[in-house]
């Protein structure tokens, strides 16, 4: 069973939220915050495997509450769920350590499947951010600007890890990429965890920009 946190300072949201977990038979609700400090508390005592965690919120915010989050021994892997898809949130939250970023008009089959992919180690974004984010991301001078200086960084991975880091930016599990690539999923897990270590990313969905931005997938 999936634990998850839901953290929203609206009462309806936490409610819909709930009914929308509770709706799945591999998901259980752990408990539910209404503000960032109330999250990190209960995640410490309830050791949930994901939070679903708002942006906005009042003592302390959804972001501010994902940093602290991170700084828990086995901190939960954190899906930010908001209203608002300002490049800024998106950013901060990716940087915070966040796996996953939906808004909140996702339709419930997404909102299940980022919190399963989140627990599995994977990422997902909502497809309207990833648009914005690889648009604004694969921006700029070629030579000088943001695809060189991802090319530079990449060159650190092996061959295998390039290949592994492309399946990762086009959305693959692990368990798709060892399908594709014929590894087993400890392998692959192994080989997601050098990609991270050696290009200094927090989580996937960093790798994946970075793999945009060196057009790996051109």
């Amino acid at each position: 069973m999936i634990r998850v946190l839901i953290v929203d300072d609206e009462w309806m949201v936490r409610s819909m939220l709930r009914t929308i977990m509770e709706s799945a038979d591999d998901v259980i609700v752990a408990g539910e915050a209404a503000d960032g400090a109330e999250a990190v508390s209960l995640a410490r005592s309830t050791r949930p495997d994901v939070v679903l965690l708002d942006i906005r919120m009042p003592r302390v915010d959804g972001l501010d509450a994902a940093r602290r989050l991170q700084g828990l021994t086995d901190p939960p892997k954190v899906v930010v769920l908001t209203t608002f898809d300002l490049d800024e949130y998106v950013d901060t939250a990716l940087h915070a350590g966040a796996v996953g970023f939906l808004l909140k008009d996702a339709t419930a089959n997404d909102m299940l499947a980022a919190v399963r992919s989140a627990a599995r180690g994977d990422a997902m974004l909502s497809p309207k951010v990833t648009r914005r984010l690889l648009t604004r991301f694969t921006a700029g001078d070629p030579v000088t600007g943001p695809r060189a200086d991802a090319e530079r960084r990449l060159e650190v991975l092996t061959a295998k890890e390039r290949e592994v880091l492309v399946a990762v930016a086009r959305g693959l599990s692990n368990t798709g990429i060892a399908a594709e690539l014929y590894l087993s999923e400890a392998t692959v897990k192994t080989h997601v965890s050098r990609i991270l270590a050696k290009l200094g990313c927090v989580n996937r969905v960093q790798a994946a920009l970075l793999a945009h931005r060196a057009a790996l997938l051109d």
